[in-house]
């Protein structure tokens, strides 16, 4: 390999969803050695069904050489009827809008990343960072469990409670705003068509492809420990308590699931994306929870900011610049929309609005032009990889 002036980097990546695997592709083929380091004991394989969208998210898929291989494993988009409390059509919500030009299960994206990756970089599972110095030669970085090293860069690709954020930026409370709602995926087996079901500010959601079932409900902010399954299987059932529908079968059923995940809905406000040599990308830079972008974001973020790098001969400085001049405008998407009042509406009359979109042809028409056009606004430069 010719010196990129990036074969003696060595980067430390926090996160192995998305972001970060996509980031060690690129930089593990320009030379860089690459750990990353994520608090998961193992590889996260579940979760829901992401979406690529346009020809911008396909280019760089294409570039990784994963697109022939994400397109075989895609769930192929399912539609979703919105039901009521007898489980009575109401509207449809097509595949086409759902799942985007490419639907795909996230732990399946994540398995072909790390695929792809783990050969040539260093996965350390387990472990998390719990200090950040910078100095003239790198980052000194300590961690829960493994002994302290030093990096000339390290990455914050660990998602909108980005641990390396808070460390390098400041407190959680200064970056992230809470949107006013919650959501949760329970891995629960339901046979039947793909269903949602609202109540005002409440919506339950069952079937798909291997898709767990899912709430979204408003609430103001709630304190609670984000490591305790059990807490906020509780604090599920209280906000469901009463709720129609099939719901009280998916809470009976919550103490069994294969799988659990409980957060906000919230959006990531940064004033920029790097502090020295700490850079953030993906949804610890520009996230913004179920609005439908964070991995089209993620993977377009970790093409950039690998190719400024490499443009920039390894200078960190003039490489971090570039990439937040570049993609700030692009990443711009995450901070519109909420998804919350959209997923579950605040009154009877706006259900009807929202499933009233569906059976609209043209406002349908214009909602899915309209994400294509967000998708797509930004020039890929080839940057040689």
């Amino acid at each position: 390999m010719n010196d990129t002036g990036l074969t003696h980097m060595t980067v430390l990546i926090s996160g192995a969803s998305i972001a970060g695997p996509a980031l060690a592709h690129w930089l593990a083929r320009l030379g860089c050695a690459v750990t990353v380091v994520e608090k998961a004991p193992a590889l996260r394989r579940g979760g829901q069904a992401v979406d690529f969208k346009g020809e911008t998210h396909h280019t760089v898929l294409r570039r990784m050489g994963i697109l022939e291989e994400v397109l075989r494993r895609q769930t192929g988009g399912t539609d979703q009827t919105f039901v009521d409390a007898a489980g009575r059509r109401l509207a449809v919500m097509p595949a086409e809008f759902s799942g985007g030009a490419v639907e795909i299960l996230r732990g399946d994206l994540a398995e072909i990343l790390y695929e792809r990756t783990a050969g040539r970089c260093e996965y350390v599972f387990g472990d998390s960072i719990t200090s950040l110095t910078q100095g003239a030669g790198g980052v000194h970085v300590t961690f829960e469990r493994g002994a302290p090293r030093t990096f000339d860069i390290v990455v914050g690709a660990d998602g909108i409670h980005s641990n390396v954020r808070r460390l390098a930026f400041g407190p959680e409370a200064d970056h992230v705003r809470h949107l006013g709602y919650y959501y949760a995926l329970a891995g629960i087996d339901v046979d039947g068509e793909p269903q949602i079901y609202n109540e005002p500010g409440r919506m339950a959601s069952v079937g798909g492809p291997k898709s767990p079932a899912m709430f979204v409900f408003a609430s103001p902010e709630l304190t609670y420990d984000r490591y305790d399954a059990e807490e906020q299987k509780e604090l599920l059932r209280r906000a469901y308590r009463g709720c129609g529908w099939r719901v009280p079968e998916l809470l009976e059923r919550l103490a069994d699931a294969r799988e659990f995940h409980f957060d906000s809905i919230s959006r990531v406000v940064t004033g920029r994306y790097s502090s020295g040599r700490v850079v953030l990308l993906g949804d610890a830079a520009y996230g913004n929870t179920l609005a439908g972008f964070g991995t089209g974001l993620a993977v377009v973020g970790a093409y950039v900011l690998a190719g400024e790098l490499l443009e920039a001969g390894g200078d960190h400085r003039a490489a971090f610049r570039a990439y937040e001049e570049g993609f700030r405008g692009y990443a711009r998407v995450a901070r519109k929309g909420n998804a919350g009042p959209f997923l579950a509406p605040s009154s009877p009359a706006r259900i009807r609005m929202r499933n009233w979109m569906f059976d609209n042809r043209l406002a349908l028409t214009l909602m899915l032009k309209a994400t294509d056009t967000y998708a797509t606004r930004i020039e890929l430069k080839s940057y040689g990889l």
